[in-house]
């Protein structure tokens, strides 16, 4: 492609002529003039002679065609798209705000297939030109993030923050916060890996001197305690409101039933006693008799 007529980006093309499918845009110093589809026109009619801006990206045949929706994503600018499709092997096709929507291929995405975006998640992304003169989605690199990132000071500690996950590894995964900070959550930070796009909340457990932050996607200990107690709470329903475990049972007996240490057992615990929902004697736990 010669001058500005290069598919993924925005260029002001003349109407040379109308035709049964659309209008035919004059493409300058390309052989052929460029096919803007009344699927792709944003009004009903055009002027012969009319200048009119125009998206320029490739048909199914590969050959350049035109609308006139303007996408906020091109080859030379970065936006958020959300997934529309996900093909094992391939990659996925993201909507940059066209109709048509584009591959992010499989090259770009990490080997694990698990972790490869889903339909609905949404990506940091731009355009590029293939080595066959194709379109394809680029997912965003670091040096991009930094480009739109805020520093974080240290107010945010222990705050809640949410964002996207925008890349994932072995030792963590990478997310840019809906606020605009770079975090990362360590893999022991997390209960399972994320997958790129996804959206995850979690809090703030350091503030860099970079102004990045880490992030723990695990609960705080009261909301574990919760979450455990219910555990404990739900275990004794299955027996009848009795169970052969109390704040002194030993820690590898507890830990193999509920999977919980020693310390959030007795919290949990603690927590139920405190709400009147059981009480301990000779070695169990039963529950209240007005339960």
């Amino acid at each position: 492609m010669m001058g500005n007529m290069m598919p993924g980006t925005i260029t002001t093309l003349k109407v040379s002529h109308e035709s049964p499918f659309g209008y035919f845009l004059e493409s300058g110093e390309q052989e052929e003039d460029i096919l803007l589809h009344h699927n792709e026109m944003t009004r009903d009619e055009l002027r012969e002679d009319e200048e009119v801006e125009v998206f320029l990206f490739q048909d199914r045949q590969g050959r350049l065609t035109a609308t006139m929706t303007i996408p906020s994503i091109t080859i030379h600018t970065f936006g958020w798209a959300k997934v529309e499709e996900v093909k094992r092997g391939m990659g996925v096709f993201v909507n940059i705000g066209i109709d048509k929507a584009m591959l992010l291929s499989k090259d770009d995405l990490p080997p694990l297939e698990e972790v490869w975006p889903q339909i609905d998640d949404e990506i940091y992304c731009t355009l590029e030109i293939g080595h066959n003169g194709r379109l394809f989605v680029r997912l965003a690199k670091e040096a991009d993030f930094w480009d739109i990132a805020k520093s974080a000071d240290k107010s945010l500690f222990n705050k809640n923050v949410t964002g996207r996950i925008y890349r994932t590894l072995y030792a963590g995964s990478f997310i840019f916060t809906e606020d605009g900070y770079l975090g990362f959550i360590h893999e022991s930070e997390r209960n399972e890996e994320p997958r790129i796009g996804e959206k995850v909340t979690g809090r703030v457990i350091d503030i860099k001197e970079d102004g990045t932050i880490n992030v723990s996607l695990l609960p705080r200990k009261h909301e574990a305690m919760g979450d455990d107690a219910e555990k404990i709470y739900a275990y004794m329903e299955t027996r009848n409101g009795a169970m052969p475990y109390w704040d002194k049972s030993q820690p590898e007996d507890i830990e193999a039933r509920f999977g919980m240490s020693k310390g959030a057992f007795k919290r949990a615990l603690g927590k139920l006693m405190k709400e009147g929902k059981v009480y301990q004697e000779n070695g169990w736990t039963y529950f209240k008799k007005e339960q």
